[in-house]
């Protein structure tokens, strides 16, 4: 997918070109973002703290609750690229057929795993919401901004689950063989 030509996209498809590169981008720039505000927020206090003496009181909140979306979104990624824990080495001595239903059956427990993790920590979000929590150190900072990642990454999980159950079923159809080795550097 990452080698389309969206200059040469033709009218009727124009207006597709935006989600297309948000669906191939989303995680990743989520990922840089978050990275980069937690970065930046322990090099400047480091630096504050060390040679002025002072320090953010949230300098040290902030940084963690990011990490939820740095690390939510992170494994959305490994998903839509296949580079998740798995046990491939056994699929790949699977018959066809019993390859294509160790994809069905990930499949079915992903989804099945994150509407559970959807449906508890929508909980969480609304509590933090409901009980106006404030990021420790902050006057107006809310929690539930940073605990929405958990759920929000688990949406995104299902949709990258789902687009490559399609794919695999795709191959399936054609039997095209499927993509077992993914390459973490993609």
């Amino acid at each position: 997918m990452a080698n389309h030509n969206y200059q040469q996209a033709q009218p009727a498809t124009r207006w597709l070109v935006p989600l297309r590169w948000l669906d191939e981008n989303l995680e990743k720039c989520i990922i840089l973002l978050s990275y980069a505000g937690m970065s930046g927020i322990i090099f400047v206090e480091v630096i504050r703290r060390f040679f002025f003496s002072v320090q953010a009181p949230w300098s040290t909140s902030i940084p963690v609750l990011l990490f939820l979306w740095l690390t939510w979104f992170g494994a959305s990624l490994n998903v839509k690229n296949r580079t998740h824990l798995s046990l491939n080495e056994i699929r790949m001595r699977l018959p066809y057929t019993g390859q294509f239903l160790c994809l069905v059956l990930d499949a079915v427990l992903w989804i099945g795993f994150g509407i559970m993790v959807i449906n508890f920590t929508i909980d969480q979000v609304q509590l933090a919401y409901n009980n106006f929590a404030i990021v420790p150190g902050t006057d107006n900072v809310m929690q539930w901004w940073f605990y929405l990642a958990t759920p929000a990454a688990w949406v995104l999980i299902i949709y990258r689950v789902l687009q490559n159950l399609f794919a695999d079923w795709q191959r399936f159809r054609l039997r095209e063989p499927f993509n077992l080795q993914p390459s973490i550097m993609d």
